[in-house]
């Protein structure tokens, strides 16, 4: 009976990296689907849910199981193909190339894609009014969801 009421999920490797650069490698456990939009949760929609302080994960090396304190992680990566950037196909995206640069020192570059009326489609009112508190930044093969609370400044750069 209680086997008819658990939710199916599936295992995900994920990248959690702390304020001053040490990182771990986990396993966080992902719903087969998930409310607001087509295919199964990802891992932003887990750390964008205000309801979830903690995060359960399995660490890659020892199996422990983990519970993550999602803000004070300043940043987790996941492969791309888990981190969709789903965008409207009749509709072109606003894409800045950009370096972020944490409160620590920490430097990441890759492209931030959003879509927006165009009367506000700067990359500023995307950070101060639509950005979720983990925006994602695609880094080639993986998306690094980024904490807000730790970024010091986003530049951008010439492509």
């Amino acid at each position: 009976m209680l086997e008819s009421l658990s939710v199916p999920k599936r295992r995900v490797a994920a990248q959690f990296v702390l304020p001053g650069g040490a990182s771990r490698n986990v396993a966080v456990f992902l719903a087969e689907a998930a409310p607001g939009h087509t295919g199964g949760e990802r891992l932003s929609d887990l750390l964008n849910n205000s309801g979830s302080l903690f995060i359960p994960a399995v660490d890659a090396d020892t199996e422990a199981m983990t519970f993550v304190h999602c803000e004070n992680l300043a940043l987790a990566r996941v492969a791309a193909e888990l981190e969709p950037n789903v965008v409207d196909q009749f509709t072109i995206p606003t894409e800045h190339e950009v370096e972020v640069t944490m409160m620590d020192g920490q430097k990441l570059r890759g492209l931030i894609t959003y879509v927006l009326p165009e009367a506000h489609s700067r990359l500023t009112d995307y950070l101060n009014n639509s950005a979720p508190a983990f925006f994602p930044v695609l880094e080639g093969e993986r998306v690094a969801l980024v904490n807000k609370r730790h970024v010091a400044y986003v530049e951008t750069l010439r492509r």
